[in-house]
């Protein structure tokens, strides 16, 4: 899901503008996965700019209120959902939470850092969603620490269908500002891309693991 059509949009345009997001069919980069892609993603570059890391903390936070109702508190994961997290805590006045990829291997062995309550609700934040592991992993963290996850909500997501799947059988549901689609739309209309780059950018889409193989 996404929070709407128009919001998207301007989202996309935004992630554009400052090459927080590149697409770039005929130069692909490689992934730790050995996936070739067409597209670049750094959504923490939005946080150098105030705003738009304005209208993407308010979006956040409209989104959190319309999806899943006011939460106890916001969990970001780490990394990079951890400043976007603390701005959207901060938008809503609610504790803020994060959640580490694995336990600290010294001190408390933390997981989860910050201050919480078994049974509090908890909507969860990322930047970006690929597959969706990292993002179930922190969910999962959550549960076992006894929070009642009431689901996530990301910046950007690809759309890979391994993501939707995952996210179903977790039940958990997600929603995002802007996704690759809508990307592909916008860079389109503002010239980013020519017509004949968007079959190239939709078959990647549709099998990124054999893509320019």
């Amino acid at each position: 899901m996404i929070l709407n059509n128009d919001k998207a949009l301007k989202v996309a345009e935004f992630l554009l503008q400052i090459k927080a997001v590149k697409l770039q069919p005929q130069s692909p980069v490689t992934w730790a996965s050995g996936w070739k892609s067409p597209i670049y993603c750094d959504n923490r570059i939005s946080l150098s700019y105030p705003k738009i890391r304005t209208f993407i903390r308010q979006a956040y936070a409209e989104a959190v209120l319309e999806y899943f109702g006011k939460p106890d508190v916001i969990a970001g994961v780490a990394t990079g959902g951890i400043a976007q997290g603390a701005l959207v805590a901060q938008e809503l006045g609610l504790p803020f939470i994060y959640v580490r990829s694995e336990s600290k291997g010294h001190g408390m062995g933390n997981q989860l850092e910050g201050y919480y309550e078994a049974g509090q609700k908890v909507v969860v934040i990322e930047d970006l969603i690929s597959t969706g592991g990292s993002s179930l992993k922190a969910i999962h963290a959550l549960r076992e620490a006894q929070l009642d996850v009431r689901g996530l909500i990301a910046i950007f997501t690809y759309g890979f269908q391994v993501a939707d799947d995952a996210f179903r059988k977790e039940q958990c549901p997600y929603v995002t500002l802007t996704n690759y689609d809508i990307l592909i739309e916008s860079a389109l209309k503002k010239s980013y891309i020519t017509e004949g780059d968007v079959d190239s950018l939709r078959e990647w889409k549709s099998d990124p693991q054999n893509w320019k193989k």
